[in-house]
């Protein structure tokens, strides 16, 4: 509530939404993001379209890859966790033979997925920026598969120093 005065009397109370309010209304942003990845792909070569999504990703990762740094892989891989979640994406992560798997078991863009698979490029490079491992996607919600999975190869995961303590 903030009150404004304009001349003689009583002062006028202008009420507005908070952002929490905002997001109970309908919005465009969907419409929006559709138009804007349809122009940027009808308008750019499709190896600038995919550096646009790697390069949004790694700005995303930025952050959480130097708060990871040095940490031992369990600890990053539940960081990871927490901060996919931050993002939108419900994930777990499990240990099959010699694989670390991610699942996403949602997808904060899979309407816009539909339309644009591109935009899966900004979860893998995220996870693989934020963990400074490779990663491969294995299953994909777009393609048909109950969650998205991505895989890193044990070989690839440097082994741990010893903690002294």
């Amino acid at each position: 509530i903030e009150e404004i005065r304009h001349g003689v009397g009583r002062p006028r109370q202008v009420f507005s939404l908070t952002d929490r309010a905002m997001d109970l209304f309908p919005s465009r942003y969907f419409s929006l993001t559709h138009r804007l990845l349809g122009e940027i792909k009808d308008n750019l070569p499709p190896n600038t379209v995919d550096a646009i999504f790697s390069g949004v990703a790694a700005t995303m990762a930025g952050d959480y890859a130097e708060s990871l740094a040095g940490l031992p892989l369990e600890e990053r891989l539940q960081r990871l966790v927490e901060s996919l979640s931050l993002e939108g994406f419900d994930a777990e992560v499990e240990r099959i033979g010699d694989r670390i798997l991610i699942h996403e078991l949602s997808c904060p863009y899979y309407r816009i997925g539909r339309e644009h698979p591109e935009v899966c490029l900004v979860d893998q490079t995220f996870i693989a920026a934020a963990l400074s491992l490779p990663v491969e996607k294995v299953t994909c919600l777009l393609n048909g598969h109950s969650h998205c999975t991505f895989s890193i190869p044990q070989e690839t995961v440097l082994p741990e120093a010893p903690s002294n303590g």
